[in-house]
């Protein structure tokens, strides 16, 4: 993990006014706690045989990327947390395979730290797949929904 990913983290943080965050991913763990000392911060690195592929910094809004062969595009998860299709277990989802999307649409909810984010689609389109499952964890930039532009 590089420094600036850090430092993005550390924003976020401030921003959200959350006072701690933790992350694993591929053997890297990582924990950062603020207090009104300041930051503390632990990284714990993978065995040097492990190759971690570098993460984007993290956003407040979903990254919405285009596939590389196809015309679908991709509603990823902005930050770490759990994947919920509706606003309640007893609400019907936000959205379906079929449905029509435009940039204010709420496709979910990514709850991170007790807080619920409602997520947009942020493209126009059609909602072609939902490639999370309800209720389960998700990374930073991990692919929700496929969408077809229109």
């Amino acid at each position: 993990m590089e420094l600036e990913q850090i430092k993005a983290i550390i924003e976020m943080m401030k921003e959200n006014d959350l006072s701690e965050f933790s992350m694993e991913s591929n053997g890297l763990k990582i924990r950062i706690k603020r207090g009104p000392e300041g930051v503390q911060q632990a990284v714990t690195a993978p065995p040097p045989a492990l190759v971690v592929a570098p993460t984007p910094p993290p956003g407040p809004a979903p990254a919405v990327q285009a596939a590389p062969t196809t015309d679908t595009r991709f509603i990823t998860s902005p930050m770490v947390g759990t994947f919920y299709r509706a606003p309640s277990p007893d609400s019907p989802p936000y959205v379906e395979v079929g449905s029509e999307v435009d940039e204010d649409t709420v496709v979910c909810i990514v709850e991170a730290m007790k807080v619920m984010n409602e997520i947009k689609a942020e493209c126009k389109g059609v909602i072609t797949e939902v490639l999370a499952e309800n209720a389960k964890p998700v990374e930073f930039g991990q692919k929700l929904f496929a969408v077809r532009p229109k």
